[in-house]
């Protein structure tokens, strides 16, 4: 298996988890953003640190990639947070719908930072998908500004981190280490929040938080490995299934029923990622014949 199909794999399972995890937080309830960040990231943290010590790989990175992992986390902290707190004022699916800038700034910004080109037709698959995205969530016209601004920041974070997370695969840092390092520094950075502002819980928003932080360790897991595995213009396409996965998981969990724009959505962003893969595994076959 190539790593491209692997990243493909990986980011589709990200995409899965973190639907997953967005719908666990919306049942949540009302809780402050922070507080429900630090559950998210101390799930992942007691993953990464157990994988690392079964693994003997060693929780010490790469003394070269440390400021990397600073920016990863910091850029990663500002994703959750603006993320959730747009889940929390937002409809899931116009918050989703904000989320969803994050690939397509992940290719803005890798261009930029790590200098990978960009093929015509992959900015076309992206510009694409994200209008199969609108098909699918129908953004209202009354979404509150400032819960929006916020989500847009979290969407940019979000697509720096995947970036920061190229860079730190290309200098060969362990996917387990670049998690137990983020999550470590978002569970500092969030702690003194949680010491001073934390907000009882019941039972059912305790269990939906945990289960948040398990999908959000499998998702976690999963994007550090995919975009350790190809650049974000490969990939980036193919977690615009997470609108897939959210429409299923609406409906199961809230009753929500897709409508014919909906479906539209659906056939343009597997449309626009089976286009997108299959003229790149082409490409990829002429080069390998040269």
């Amino acid at each position: 298996m190539s790593k491209k199909t692997k990243a493909v794999i990986f980011i589709i399972s990200a995409a899965f988890f973190f639907a997953l995890m967005n719908t666990f937080v919306k049942l949540s309830g009302d809780l402050p953003a922070v507080q429900k960040s630090f559950f998210r990231n101390f799930i992942a943290l007691i993953a990464a640190a157990g994988i690392l010590k079964k693994t003997g790989l060693g929780f010490k990175p790469q003394s070269e990639n440390i400021k990397l992992l600073i920016v990863r986390s910091i850029t990663g902290t500002v994703g959750i947070l603006g993320n959730f707190y747009a889940v929390g004022k937002l409809g899931l699916a116009d918050a989703s719908m904000i989320q969803k800038l994050s690939p397509f700034l992940a290719i803005i910004f890798s261009f930029l930072f790590l200098k990978e080109k960009v093929k015509l037709y992959q900015i076309f698959g992206v510009l694409a998908a994200f209008a199969g995205s609108i098909f699918v969530i129908k953004p209202g016209t009354d979404v509150d500004i400032f819960p929006a601004l916020i989500g847009v920041l979290g969407a940019c974070g979000a697509g720096s981190a995947y970036t920061a997370v190229r860079a730190l695969g290309n200098r060969g840092e362990k996917g387990p280490v670049i998690v137990f390092f983020f999550s470590a520094f978002s569970c500092v950075v969030t702690l003194p929040y949680i010491l001073f502002k934390y907000e009882p819980m019941t039972f059912y928003q305790v269990s939906m938080l945990l289960l948040a932080g398990l999908s959000a360790a499998g998702g976690q897991f999963s994007v550090t490995a995919a975009y350790s595995n190809a650049p974000a213009k490969e990939i980036s396409v193919f977690d615009y299934s997470q609108v897939i996965f959210a429409a299923v998981f609406g409906f199961v969990f809230m009753g929500d029923l897709p409508d014919i724009y909906s479906v539209i959505g659906y056939v343009i962003i597997f449309g626009a990622s089976a286009v997108m893969f299959f003229i790149g595994k082409s490409g990829n076959k002429k080069i390998s014949r040269v």
